[in-house]
């Protein structure tokens, strides 16, 4: 991507420019792979289990994107075929849905070069603007008209007030956010803009592609066509999911390398290497990774709502925090970063990446409390909204029927392919705190982690303060009372 003029919280001594430096033991260094030696490390050899599995899942991947290809072709020709019959207006179904994925790419590349320019306006501006956004589709939808229609605008409000509110409570710790995610993405690995701009084309490409297989299922409206619009859906989910992920192991690569050995590395050869050895891993941790995270997310919900996340107040709870706590080491973001960097199995990778970020002192609950997953979260959303909005509208004043299910196919789109467009920007961090677990006595790390983990244990220290005193304080009423 290209490179800020000035970043203010960047500095010299953290991020090394180019320079030579003497060879690594093999056993070390990332450059140790197949590209360079022709087998992985020693200590990352592949059990045959593991390679076979992830021969299943890359075999899976592109059996899918055959297969889904083929549905879509017929689908369409068969949309094109019975349109006048059922009454299917193409020219006005079409036209909005392949506008808004058009919009959502352009949106993407706009909401990045934010992020590159001006980090701190962007990390404030991405949780002002997401719940207005979706708060703006929401009364869209409510606009439509029927009682379908405003009990999902609804879910979109509530999911905005949501956002508004989780925007409140982590505002302490948007400055911390701010100088992280400045240092991390300081400076990019060379031809880091062309892996993001391609990644985003590639996206907008197959996402419009897929559409005018929905609108082909869309022009008859059987229930087998209800199946297969959502087969497309979740084929789309997944490959959206590999996409990201693919471009995340890449260029957490080329950022590690910096980050650990003062190395550069160029984005488009990790990008390469990553496509050519690694898919199999990144298919496994693009299945795995959203299953577990939407399921610990859950529960840290419920817990956080009925108390707090570290005093749990309805019954079960421990056991549910537990299992929380234990999903994280079974899928998780972190793992990337081994995979691209050793060729490592994506089970075997967060495993030995989460013991070194855990042996850390302090260094969990700071990357737990860490805003950049958060971010790229609700910047997705934004452009979900941006897309859905740009197709809900054009809808709403030409053919209300098909209002509802357009915005939300653009919703969905748009926000994939936010995700994508912001990879980056997450692997830079992935990166930045999976090196400096490694060692984090190097000169090319500043205080800002030291920093923020004393901060963090101070702030826990005075909570427990305040809760044993509170403890105290019920006892001795409690006495009184007796």
């Amino acid at each position: 991507m290209p490179t800020p003029t000035s970043n203010g919280h960047a500095s010299r001594m953290q991020i090394q420019e180019p320079r030579i430096m003497s060879p690594l033991p093999p056993s070390s260094s990332p450059f140790a792979f197949k590209e360079q030696q022709g087998r992985p490390p020693p200590t990352t050899q592949q059990t045959i289990a593991g390679k076979l599995f992830r021969t299943l899942f890359k075999g899976l991947l592109f059996s899918q994107l055959t297969l889904i290809s083929l549905l879509v072709i017929v689908l369409t020709i068969r949309g094109l075929i019975s349109a006048s019959t059922h009454h299917f207006h193409l020219k006005k179904w079409y036209p909005p849905l392949l506008a808004s994925v058009a919009v959502s790419g352009i949106a993407s590349l706009a909401w990045q070069c934010i992020f590159i320019y001006n980090p701190s306006r962007a990390v404030k501006a991405t949780f002002w603007l997401s719940p207005i956004l979706t708060c703006s589709v929401g009364i869209l939808l409510v606009l439509i008209g029927s009682a379908v229609d405003a009990g999902i605008g609804a879910v979109f409000v509530l999911f905005a007030i949501t956002q508004s509110l989780y925007g409140c409570w982590i505002t302490p710790r948007i400055e911390y956010t701010d100088k992280i995610l400045s240092l991390a993405t300081a400076f990019p690995p060379a031809r880091t803009r062309e892996v993001v701009c391609l990644s985003i084309i590639v996206s907008v490409v197959y996402s419009g592609f897929l559409v005018t297989g929905i609108g082909g299922a869309t022009s008859t409206r059987t229930n087998l066509d209800i199946l297969f619009i959502s087969v497309i859906m979740i084929s789309l989910a997944w490959t959206m999911q590999v996409l990201k992920n693919v471009q995340q192991v890449a260029i957490s690569r080329a950022r590690y390398v910096n980050f650990a050995h003062g190395e550069d590395m160029d984005a488009w050869n990790a990008f390469r290497i990553t496509m050519k050895h690694l898919t199999g891993s990144i298919c496994v941790g693009s299945t795995l990774v959203p299953i577990i995270v939407f399921v610990r997310g859950s529960i840290r919900s419920v817990n956080l709502i009925s108390g707090s996340s570290d005093e749990i107040m309805y019954p079960g709870a421990d056991c549910f925090s537990t299992i929380a706590n234990k999903l994280i080491t079974l899928g998780n973001r972190w793992g990337f970063v081994h995979v691209g960097t050793y060729d490592k199995g994506f089970v075997e990778a967060l495993s030995d990446t989460w013991k070194k970020l855990r042996s850390t002192t302090g260094l969990e609950k700071l990357i737990d409390s860490d805003l950049t997953s958060s971010l790229c979260f609700l910047s997705a959303v934004s452009v979900g909204a941006v897309s859905s909005l740009t197709a809900g509208i054009w809808m709403l004043l030409i053919h209300k029927d098909y209002a509802l299910e357009v915005t939300l196919y653009a919703f969905i789109i748009g926000y994939f392919v936010g995700r994508v467009g912001l990879a980056w920007l997450q692997a830079c961090v992935l990166a930045y705190y999976v090196a400096y677990s490694e060692d984090p006595q190097s000169m090319r790390f500043d205080g800002t982690i030291p920093q923020r983990i004393q901060r963090l244990q101070m702030l826990s220290a005075h909570r427990d303060n305040r809760e044993l005193e509170v403890g105290r304080d019920r006892e001795e009423d409690s006495y009184n009372n007796c």
